[in-house]
């Protein structure tokens, strides 16, 4: 045992917890714990201009590696600004520690200055928060921590530390510090069994492979058994990557805003649904009597209080994915060995073919750009190995609807709580985490703009990455809200820039605003340019080592193909394998299609 300040213990506890990457900003509060960083030298910190920011970024680092990114702040408005991302990570079942400086325990009920009860205010949003009001449990509550970050479905922790706890002096030996053995429930073999039952009854079975199954680093392994039953996968938003877009399996996403039209229509074709560690969200079932009819499902989770939140599944089990997979894959060999699989080949065969024939046009030549076509060239332009970053509006539904991704982890994407802003602090917190990586971020103008400042850090650290901004000078997705309401109401965010007339009416120039924070950036307006900005965007990451903007500039009014129900998808624009006056007849998808003439409404 040997004597040493709290601090001085916790980044020996950090480091054993392998927690070493901190996003985050000194202050009074905080700063006996940044000096205990910066003695022990193991801890890499990145210095963000918010504290948001910080907190997305070591959100974003957590989903790019899977490890527990840290966000520091000082007392009073650095908690609160950590909340929104804190909300963000446990609404996706994110491992993320906050760590929080406080006023002296003895000023606590003095309303002393910054002083502000953090651990009430974050409880809602944390698996666990606390205020450690004695030096003697700071090694105990951070093992506890850990261990709840990473049991069952993981998420973030707040641990707010009083200064006089940070100063204070304990015994504390490092080499008699464990981590705590996580919680995962685990599926049995008779439950595996039950699954297989109902799958091998059915004539067209499908699993929906959800962001539990990354969580498990079980990709590989739901492949394995996809192929083994040779039945079609159709990713969640949250699970995108857990089968390569390329994978003959690889049926589609399902959805009603994030979604390919070839998933809609293969999932309604189905009669069998395996869930493995998803959600059932309401943007993928839409309305639940259409998402339900004629269909069994099954309904695996390592969170107990999902199986049956949103429906009652036919079967539900409480296991972790991966210990899951690897019941029903002995299960399966077995039956496999016995002759008893089914063969599903015609099915998994119409699935695939879907894939060849049910697409919405991107090829357009228009100028102002239509968004369709950026996705289109950003497919021809980075490669399998891209890690792209996005988190909310028309930007991200129709880049889920086109883009392709090919691994886990590759996709990463604050898909349920979906704060603007998060993509740029993110996309920098993933770079950390994947270096010498390909990583592009999907931004509108509107979340771009949110915390546009936080491409300083990407300047600062030399932390490049290309960051795609779709502009139509529009809240889209909220305008595109607006039409039942028959209203266009503030949301434009055009206006004449009187120092940037080259903007023709957009508004802010995000050109010179990328530049001014040190970065690079290339504007595009006509199509046939984009392919050359997307290659120029590489050279200059590559070359100053810094964040690169493309701008591109987008036709004012897009409405993006969504709709209440999967079998009622409003399609807006023309389809690929459709004339474009004629309506389309997909059976048993009924789309509609209104092709805008340029109004708002």
């Amino acid at each position: 045992m040997a004597k040493m300040r709290v601090v001085d213990a916790i980044v020996l506890i950090l480091e054993k917890e392998d927690a070493t990457e901190a996003f985050g900003l000194p202050g009074a509060a905080i700063n006996p714990l940044y000096s205990a960083m910066q003695r022990r030298g193991t801890i890499r910190h990145t210095l963000a201009r918010h504290v948001e920011g910080a907190s997305h970024m070591a959100d974003g680092y957590s989903r790019a590696t899977g490890k527990i990114g840290l966000c520091l702040g000082t007392s009073g408005p650095a908690g609160t600004d950590m909340i929104t991302g804190l909300y963000a990570a446990i609404a996706d079942s994110i491992p993320m520690l906050c760590i929080t400086g406080q006023a002296p325990t003895d000023k606590l009920h003095k309303e002393d200055f910054q002083a502000v009860d953090i651990e009430s205010i974050a409880k809602p949003v944390t698996k666990y928060a606390v205020t450690i009001l004695e030096p003697g449990l700071v090694p105990g509550t951070f093992a506890k921590a850990f261990q709840i970050m990473r049991s069952a479905r993981p998420g973030p922790v707040l641990l707010d530390l009083p200064i006089n706890v940070q100063m204070a002096t304990i015994e504390f030996d490092i080499d008699a510090y464990e981590p705590l053995t996580p919680d995962k429930p685990a599926a049995t073999r008779g439950q595996a069994e039950k699954v297989l039952d109902l799958l091998v009854a059915s004539k067209h079975p499908m699993i929906i492979a959800g962001g539990g199954i990354i969580n498990a680093n079980a990709s590989d392994k739901l492949v394995e058994l996809a192929e083994l039953l040779n039945i079609p996968v159709s990713p969640t938003l949250m699970g995108w990557g857990t089968i390569p877009d390329d994978h003959r399996l690889q049926s589609g996403m399902v959805g009603i805003q994030t979604h390919t039209r070839y998933g809609n229509v293969s999932f309604l074709a189905s009669d069998f649904v395996l869930g493995l560690g998803n959600r059932w969200a309401n943007r993928h079932t839409g309305g639940l009597d259409t998402y339900r009819k004629g269909r069994t499902f099954v309904h695996i989770d390592i969170e107990g209080t999902q199986i049956g939140r949103v429906f009652s599944p036919d079967l539900g089990i409480i296991s972790d994915a991966g210990a899951a997979i690897d019941q029903l894959l002995a299960a399966a060999r077995d039956r496999q060995a016995a002759g008893t699989l089914p063969d599903y080949s015609v099915w998994a065969g119409q699935c695939t073919a879907r894939k060849g024939t049910l697409h919405r046009k991107t090829n357009f030549e228009n100028v102002p750009i239509k968004p369709q076509r950026v996705y289109q060239e950003m497919n021809a332009a980075f490669g399998k190995d891209t890690t792209y970053v996005s988190t909310i509006g028309l930007s991200q539904i129709a880049g889920a609807q086109m883009l392709h991704v090919y691994g886990p982890r590759q996709w990463i994407n604050a898909g349920q709580a979906g704060p603007l802003g998060w993509t740029g602090p993110a996309a920098l917190g993933v770079v950390r985490g994947k270096p010498n990586s390909t990583v592009v971020a999907l931004s509108g103008d509107y979340d771009f703009q949110f915390m546009i400042e936080e491409l300083a850090v990407g300047a600062q650290f030399k932390l490049p990455y290309i960051h795609v901004v779709v502009n139509n000078s529009y809240l889209g997705l909220i305008r595109q809200s607006q039409r039942p309401f028959e209203m266009d109401f503030h949301v434009s965010l055009g206006f004449e820039n009187i120092n940037s007339p080259e903007t023709n009416g957009y508004g802010v120039d995000h050109v010179k605003v990328a530049e001014g924070l040190g970065c690079k950036a290339v504007r595009v307006e006509d199509p046939s340019k984009l392919a050359e900005g997307f290659a120029q965007a590489g050279k200059l990451a590559a070359e100053f080592q810094v964040p690169v903007v493309v701008e591109v500039i987008l036709e004012r009014v897009t409405n993006i193909a969504m709709g209440a129900e999967l079998d009622a998808v409003n399609e807006f624009e023309d389809l690929a394998d459709a004339a474009a006056d004629a309506p389309t007849a997909l059976t048993p998808l009924k789309a509609t299609r209104e092709l805008h003439a340029g109004a708002s409404v």
